[in-house]
């Protein structure tokens, strides 16, 4: 092999190796626990699941897909990892973000979009089939 074709290789290997880190849920480490036990006062509300639907679509629907199946190598939010994710868990994800995997910080979005975002994934995660 020549050293050209054992630096692809290795490139290749490395590239996958960072890819299978940004969607390994890591990030759910570093939630602080008074954030990953708070508890979504949206719980079950209509009018927030819908306002929900809209901000994601505005805001979350051009990485994740209008379905959140995932969409361009973003992960899918219909998925066992969200769905065992805490609510207060998303929250804080929402709130910080993390950059390094692509994932920006919402945090200019008010406390209460977000608390709705999360109540509507909460619907997708029951009316989507787990894959």
């Amino acid at each position: 092999m020549s050293s050209r074709s054992f630096l692809i290789a290795f490139l290749f290997a490395a590239s996958m190796l960072c890819f299978a880190y940004a969607g390994d849920g890591k990030w759910l480490m570093h939630v602080p626990d008074r954030d990953r036990t708070r508890i979504n006062p949206y719980v079950s509300n209509a009018d927030a699941r819908a306002a929900g639907a809209k901000l994601f679509a505005r805001h979350c629907a051009e990485c994740h897909g209008s379905d959140a199946a995932g969409l361009h190598g973003h992960p899918a939010l219909v998925s066992a990892r969200i769905r065992h994710a805490s609510d207060g868990e998303l929250q804080w994800l929402l709130r910080n973000g993390s950059l390094r995997k692509g994932m920006p910080s919402w945090s200019s979005l008010p406390e209460q979009q977000r608390w709705q975002i999360i109540t509507y994934l909460r619907e997708l995660q029951q009316t989507t089939p787990q894959p």
